[in-house]
């Protein structure tokens, strides 16, 4: 008999992001648009300002800055987001193309859409999952997850055995 191993947390939490982006992902796809569910984050900061650095992006969007560069160049090469310089040149600044601009009132409403679906989950779990978010969010910024893992290991090493 083979007995199921107990998935880990980085798995489970692989797997939630895999259930919300494809449903998403669809959302896009029968509201008529070639779209990616990466893209929300960068979209969605550029709407509040621009244009805007990718450091700036990335602190907007609160996603790391390499994530954050490896989506602008996707967005590029579909021409979502324009590359130019600051007044002085010395910035490279990323702004909304005309096509991501005329792709935003279908977006907004998608995202409004999908923002009172999550309500519906939140309101459906015992422990609202964006509160949950926030605060493992919150707790790892305190302390970070591998800081977690030195001190488990740390510990492991140091139990004796029974």
């Amino acid at each position: 008999m083979i007995k199921s191993m107990k998935q880990g947390l980085g798995t489970k939490l692989r797997h939630l992001i895999e259930l919300l982006d494809g449903a998403v992902a669809a959302s896009y796809t029968e509201a008529g648009l070639s779209y990616r569910p990466r893209y929300t984050p960068v979209m969605r900061a550029l709407a509040v300002r621009e244009p805007r650095t990718i450091g700036d992006i990335a602190a907007s969007a609160g996603i790391t800055q390499p994530a954050a560069t490896q989506t602008v160049a996707l967005m590029l090469k579909e021409e979502l987001v324009i590359r130019m310089s600051s007044e002085d040149g010395r910035q490279k600044l990323i702004g909304l193309s005309e096509q991501g601009r005329a792709l935003l009132p279908q977006l907004q409403s998608c995202w409004a859409a999908t923002t009172a679906a999550a309500a519906t989950l939140d309101a459906d779990l015992a422990y609202p999952l964006s509160e949950v978010l926030a605060q493992a969010i919150a707790a790892l910024e305190a302390r970070p997850f591998g800081a977690r893992i030195h001190a488990a290991r740390e510990r492991t090493n140091h139990e004796e055995p029974s």
